[in-house]
This record gives C-alpha cells, structure tokens and sequence, in this order.
C-alpha cells in the first residue's frame, strides 16, 4: 500500500513540489495524493475480480456445450454477485475527501479503508481458488458443491465491501456530529 501512495508521490512535477513547500499545502498536498493512490488501489482490485469474472462466463459456456446446462443458472448467482462487488468497487468513494466535499474521512478512518481494500486484494485470491475448484469440478458430482462455494465466496466479497461502505458512512456521521 505505501508502494503504491510512493509511486504516486514520485510522479510529482516540480510545480507540486515547489507549492508543497507553502506553509498548509502540502498537507492538501498528500491527501490529493492519496485519492489518487486509492483510485489506483480500487481499480486494481476491480481487475482482479473481473479476471474471475471473466474465467466464470467462459465456465458457463464450457457448461452448455457439455450438457451442464441445469448448472448454468447456479453459475450465474455467483457471477452476478462478483459484478455486483466489481460494479462498486469501481465507482465507490473515494477513500479521502477533499476540503469542500460533503463526507469528511479522518485519518483514522481513512486507514480503515484501506486495510478493507488491503483485504478485498487478498480475498481476490479466495476467489480465484473458488473458480479453480469449479473448474476442476466440471464433470463430477462436486460441481454442485463447487458452485455452491463460489456463490459464498462471491457473497463474502459483497459483505466485505459493504462494511467499507459503512467505514464511509461512519465518516459522514462522524463529520456530521
């Protein structure tokens, strides 16, 4: 995660720099850095979900070509789930709000979001191995059982989003009081 808020950071142009050194700037300074590092996090987590997303539709074809049609529409909960994770993802507030925005995000809470995103790039991982099993499952009675735990893993992402989303939201009420 701070590889990625450095990364940011280094692509500075001097301009930056140079009013980074003004006496309060430069803390707005960083925290624009920051948004900007937490597009680029949440945009990699959307692609490591849409890769499995992706992997899924082609599951569901190789499923109609076989005959495993009766498996498809279990197939496609799972995957409407992981879109839906992407979907918001992709679109979720940003984790630092600018000086005049509505939602204020402390700091405090601005870590919590990220150790959210820090776990949603992990968990991408939980749903690749979901997709591996189903692969490996197709053709054999633990394809039920393999789609059944994809569609959980799928629902966890959900839930796991859903609780940055209330991080967020803690901030509108934090800033509210």
């Amino acid at each position: 995660m701070s590889d990625l808020f450095e990364r940011v950071t280094g692509d500075q142009d001097i301009f930056k720099k140079l009013l980074s050194k003004i006496p309060g700037f430069s803390g707005y300074i960083e925290r624009s850095n920051r948004r900007q590092a937490d597009q680029i996090l949440r945009q990699a987590v959307a692609q490591r979900y849409e890769d499995q997303w992706q992997r899924i539709s082609g599951l569901q074809r190789d499923l109609i070509s076989t005959g495993g049609i009766a498996y498809v529409d279990d197939m496609e909960a799972a995957a409407i789930k992981l879109r839906q994770f992407i979907d918001r993802v992709r679109t979720a507030s940003y984790g630092y709000s600018g000086f005049f925005d509505a939602v204020k995000i402390n700091e405090e809470e601005l870590a919590q979001v990220y150790q959210y995103d820090l776990a949603l790039l992990d968990a991408a991982d939980e749903v690749k191995n979901a997709v591996d099993n189903v692969e490996t499952s197709m053709g054999t009675d633990g394809l039920p059982a393999a789609i059944r735990h994809l569609t959980a893993i799928a629902q966890q992402s959900v839930d796991a989003y859903n609780r940055r989303s209330e991080v967020m939201i803690g901030g509108i009420t934090g800033s509210a009081q």
